[in-house]
């Protein structure tokens, strides 16, 4: 199977490799990311060329510009699947924008760590031949429904409960700090949640708060679609806001 990755990043890179590993030919394509062990394209245009399945793992900011780029140079039988976690409205259009079957590709789990093994939900009328493609090559793909929008959704419903955990567990955390009882309340919070689960919320949020951000903000939408007041989605993704700016403020000061 021909497969082009648009999007090297930690997600794209990993599951390129595994892909790889699987046996599949691979072309990738990222401005700025060029990792060894696939063939790394000299263009969008040039990795989509006669490709069997387009993986798209961008961010979502730009998930519509790639798939327009690239819309011409699909073969007519190809298969196109965004893996971005972005709005429903956004994976309808992007279903649109192209002349060929679609995928909407929710990937529920940490992909850097579980790669071409992570779970995915699928929807659009592209959903059944990704299931059927990517099952064999260890992805444990639910179809979901379908239309484009389906999969993306029901994403973005489970991270209102696990952003929002993610947000009270850093600011319950932050308070005990100042109060000076860090190690105790942070020892009851891991008695609910697990240590590692808490680590993963804590870190995770400070290490992907610009994504995070992204996606609150896909997910406040989706819930004002639904008639559901986003209350907590607003909380989460002030917190991520501000910590996106504490990164960006660490990372340009002088002498860190």
């Amino acid at each position: 199977m021909q497969v082009a990755v648009l999007g090297l990043g930690e997600a794209g890179g990993r599951i390129a490799a595994d892909l790889v590993a699987a046996g599949c030919a691979v072309r990738g394509w990222d401005p700025v990311r060029r990792p060894q062990g696939i063939d790394n394209a000299g263009s969008d245009l040039d990795a989509v060329r006669g490709a069997d399945v387009v993986l798209s793992v961008n961010a979502s900011a730009v998930a519509l510009g790639a798939a327009v780029s690239v819309a011409g140079a699909l073969g007519e039988d190809a298969l196109y699947a965004d893996l971005n976690t972005s709005s429903p409205q956004l994976k309808r259009d992007l279903a649109a924008a192209l002349p060929v079957q679609f995928a909407d590709v929710a990937l529920i789990g940490v992909v850097p760590s579980t790669g071409l093994a992570t779970p995915a939900l699928a929807s659009g009328a592209g959903a059944e031949c990704f299931a059927e493609l990517f099952r064999p090559l260890g992805m444990p793909v639910e179809v979901v429904g379908p239309r484009p929008g389906d999969a993306a959704g029901l994403k973005l419903l489970r991270s209102v409960f696990m952003k929002g955990i993610a947000a009270a567990a850093i600011e319950s955390v932050e308070a005990a700090k100042a109060a000076g009882a860090e190690d105790r309340v942070r020892a009851e919070i891991a008695a609910v949640l697990g240590e590692p689960l808490l680590e993963r919320l804590l870190t995770g949020s400070r290490t992907h708060a610009a994504r995070r951000v992204d996606e609150m903000r896909a997910a406040a939408a989706y819930l004002e679609e639904l008639g559901v007041e986003p209350r907590i989605v607003s909380a989460a993704a002030e917190w991520l806001e501000d910590l996106r700016s504490a990164v960006s403020d660490t990372e340009t000061s002088p002498g860190v």
